[in-house]
């Protein structure tokens, strides 16, 4: 085939095609045309891949019919648009819906961190465990507050979220077993127990809630978020709540991803605060003001936003708005 020649025959036919497709609006003769014009192209286009593939000429091709094929099938809303639903209505629902989740996990994260540190504080034998009197009087008066001084701010707090993201992310990823999370969190609440043990021993439980608390509000509630979510796709396996099991697994796990979406960001904002304000010279209570303020702002986020979206229908499903339809079913 004579490329040249071919090209020449039709190239009105693709600068109509391509004219057409620019054009925001078209009249319904234009319309008929447009699609008429995209089959035609559409054989052109197959004709030069296999007699004379130019690739010149196949790319100019495939734009032009790219192009056409969005302005006859429609395309999706801007990005700008997916970002502000995604943060105005699908996160917050997906926050709102595991709420009492979350505040259960809190609760039961509290009691053991209380129980572990009171049985380090009144146990010698657990004293013993941890390490030798000088070795637990070290951490107290020097380790401990170190801990938060020793690196700069910008990389302590890319080394925090980290840290604290991969503890998340366990939670989230194996929250379907119903056993990952509770490990996690058990293993979690003796370790910040037992820290405040030590340190309540050795008359350091001011200096342990100064430094913990800045960042720890919300750091931890991320990680009672993300727990939460987890055993509520857990518990969604034995109570799907009416649903057929594998659909409402397969919506309140698209909803759990969400969450870990959001929770990037959430744990992000820990990060700063754990990395910038509390080693700060600022004083100890503005540093808790500011910890308290950043967990506030998270539950006003959460509890206001989160209700309205899904008194609206919101459910924090990410395919929600592409899902194909769905039967109803009995309740």
């Amino acid at each position: 085939m004579d490329l040249d020649a071919f090209s020449a025959v039709h190239a009105p036919t693709w600068a109509r095609l391509d004219e057409l497709a620019r054009r925001r609006r078209l009249t319904g003769a234009e319309s008929d045309e447009l699609v008429r014009l995209y089959q035609e192209v559409a054989t052109h286009l197959s004709t030069v891949r296999s007699a004379a593939p130019d690739p010149g000429t196949v790319s100019r091709l495939s734009e032009t019919l790219a192009r056409a094929r969005s302005t006859i099938a429609g395309s999706h809303e801007p990005a700008w648009s997916d970002a502000k639903r995604f943060l105005v209505l699908t996160l917050p629902a997906a926050f709102y819906r595991v709420r009492w989740w979350t505040v259960g996990v809190m609760v039961a994260f509290t009691a053991l961190a209380v129980v572990a540190g009171v049985h380090v504080y009144s146990s010698p034998e657990a004293q013993a465990a941890m390490g030798t009197p000088s070795q637990l009087e070290t951490y107290a008066e020097q380790e401990f507050a170190n801990y938060y001084s020793n690196y700069p701010g910008e990389s302590f707090a890319a080394q925090v979220w980290t840290n604290n993201a991969w503890i998340a992310a366990q939670c989230i990823a194996f929250g379907i077993s119903g056993i990952w999370p509770v490990l996690v969190l058990v293993q979690n609440a003796v370790g910040v127990g037992s820290a405040g043990g030590v340190m309540a021993l050795h008359d350091g439980l001011g200096v342990f809630f100064q430094l913990i608390l800045p960042h720890g509000l919300m750091e931890l509630t991320a990680i009672f978020v993300a727990a939460g979510a987890g055993l509520k796709l857990f518990w969604t396996v034995i109570d799907p709540r009416g649903r057929p099991r594998s659909r409402a697994v397969a919506e309140e796990g698209r909803a759990l991803f969400t969450v870990a979406l959001g929770l990037v960001g959430v744990l992000g904002v820990s990060g700063l605060v754990e990395g910038f304000v509390t080693p700060s010279t600022l004083p100890w209570w503005l540093k808790i003001v500011i910890g308290a303020l950043v967990l506030a702002a998270y539950w006003v986020y959460t509890l206001v936003l989160g209700r309205r979206a899904v008194r609206s229908g919101e459910t924090g499903d990410l395919r929600e708005d592409h899902s194909a339809a769905t039967l109803p079913v009995a309740a």
